[in-house]
């Protein structure tokens, strides 16, 4: 095994530890919002979006790094993302969550998987991307970043949830880091597109 796959399995493990973390991070925040009954579930359907996303994500990742500004889109998807956890957040910590009258978790469900859905588009988007450029041309190095990013989800998930339920107020500082993550995801987006200078 030459220096340079090394490097870029090092660069792909960490690249998905980061970005593959941060999915875990949105839906564990999101189910961590539910009644009990439905957290598990909606853990399970986001985890299965965020790898079916990058698997389609994976296959056209060529075409999808050849797209300029494709990281600003994700940004903007993030950053709705990130609103719609702001004021979710606000019923969590205030404890409205803890009792849903009749009819409510449901739509409160539903809620949560578009937002995990969305946060899906776009941390797959920019997990794809960020193997891809490691990989290159090498297929067996996509896979595996792929197949790394499903399990590390697979992993956090769960755990996140369970943290969040129990610490309410970390939920805000989950929030925080996603502000982060956006902000940088939109400054690179705006770099690529030459609106700002490298």
């Amino acid at each position: 095994m030459s220096f340079e796959t090394v490097a870029s399995i090092l660069q792909i493990i960490f690249a998905d530890i980061i970005l593959s973390g941060d999915n875990a991070l949105v839906i564990g925040m999101a189910a961590a919002g539910l009644a009990p009954e439905f957290r598990r579930r909606a853990i399970m359907m986001g985890m299965m979006m965020a790898a079916v996303m990058r698997i389609v994500f994976a296959v056209i990742a060529s075409f999808l790094i050849s797209i300029k500004g494709i990281l600003l889109l994700g940004g903007l998807l993030l950053a709705w993302v990130c609103w719609r956890f702001y004021k979710d957040l606000k019923d969590f910590n205030a404890g409205e969550l803890a009792g849903p009258k009749e009819g409510e978790t449901p739509k409160k469900f539903g809620a949560a998987l578009v937002t995990i859905m969305l946060a899906d588009i776009s941390m797959s988007l920019d997990n794809v991307v960020a193997v891809a450029a490691i990989a290159r041309e090498d297929t067996r190095l996509l896979v595996f970043g792929l197949a790394l990013a499903i399990f590390i989800m697979a992993v956090f998930a769960s755990l996140i949830m369970k943290v969040m339920v129990s610490y309410r107020w970390l939920s805000w500082a989950g929030l925080a880091f996603l502000v982060y993550l956006t902000a940088v995801m939109l400054h690179d987006g705006a770099r690529d597109l030459g609106w700002l200078s490298a």
